[in-house]
């Protein structure tokens, strides 16, 4: 489930799913696209806190939601990381071990990133039969360069939290355990600010990045709903998930 609690003009929302390392359900999704669409009209917010309950941020989608077939439309997912995209409130992210999946693609569209030494992540899309998500194939490319978002998105291999902070997807690293520490204490620095400027000077930031960002989830939707779809990737999720039951 999603945990929010609203105070001093800070909304934080908690994943909280720790025996699943906090995996995302459907359900996890639309509670957290709701949340945004609720306090996107609230006045009195100047900062949201995303972070995970326990160890980890959270592993991703749930991969057992990916054995049914993939219409044309949004998934929960990416009605979640379009609303995310989009709201005009300053967001920062606090992570600590695995960011995996949408885990590491949502904080594309973060304001603030801080991670703690101990944080791994990782975008397994071509291991899995997929592609990327989360406007990743526009915005990682931005973020590191092409280089970079080349090796993390074709290999899909795990990186650690120095390498995520010098490629820029970081706004700081953090001793261990102390990422939301410092995500609370730049939300408060938000909180004691002119909203409207704030919400202003953030729309001016991306007014030139917000079309090629939701033509690169269009993207992703029809692609991703055509591998999701298809033999052969089901057979790798089957795969996975035959394996994870034998451990």
């Amino acid at each position: 489930m999603i945990d929010k609690k609203f105070e001093n003009g800070v909304l934080e929302l908690k994943i909280s799913r720790p025996e699943k390392r906090n995996a995302l359900s459907r359900a996890m999704y639309q509670q957290l696209a709701d949340a945004l669409d609720e306090i996107q009209k609230t006045a009195e917010c100047n900062a949201i806190i995303i972070h995970g309950e326990g160890d980890h941020f959270t592993v991703g989608a749930d991969i057992g939601d990916f054995q049914e077939k993939r219409g044309e439309g949004d998934s929960p997912a990416v009605v979640f990381l379009r609303k995310l995209a989009s709201i005009e409130i300053p967001v920062v992210a606090a992570v600590e071990g695995f960011a995996v999946g949408i885990g590491t693609t949502m904080l594309l569209h973060c304001d603030f990133v801080y991670a703690g030494q101990s944080s791994r992540f990782r975008m397994p899309f071509v291991e899995l039969g997929l592609c990327p998500e989360g406007a990743s194939s526009h915005l990682l490319e931005r973020v590191g360069g092409p280089r970079k978002a080349r090796e993390w998105l074709m290999s899909a291999r795990f990186f650690d939290c120095d390498e995520a902070l010098a490629a820029g997807l970081l706004t700081a690293a953090a001793p261990q355990g102390q990422a939301l520490d410092m995500a609370r204490a730049t939300a408060k620095k938000l909180s004691q600010l002119p909203g409207v400027s704030l919400r202003t000077t953030k729309n001016m930031l991306a007014r030139g990045d917000k079309a090629a960002v939701q033509a690169a989830l269009d993207d992703e939707v029809r692609n991703f709903a055509k591998l999701i779809n298809s033999e052969a990737t089901q057979a790798i999720f089957k795969s996975f998930l035959n394996k994870s039951s034998r451990r």
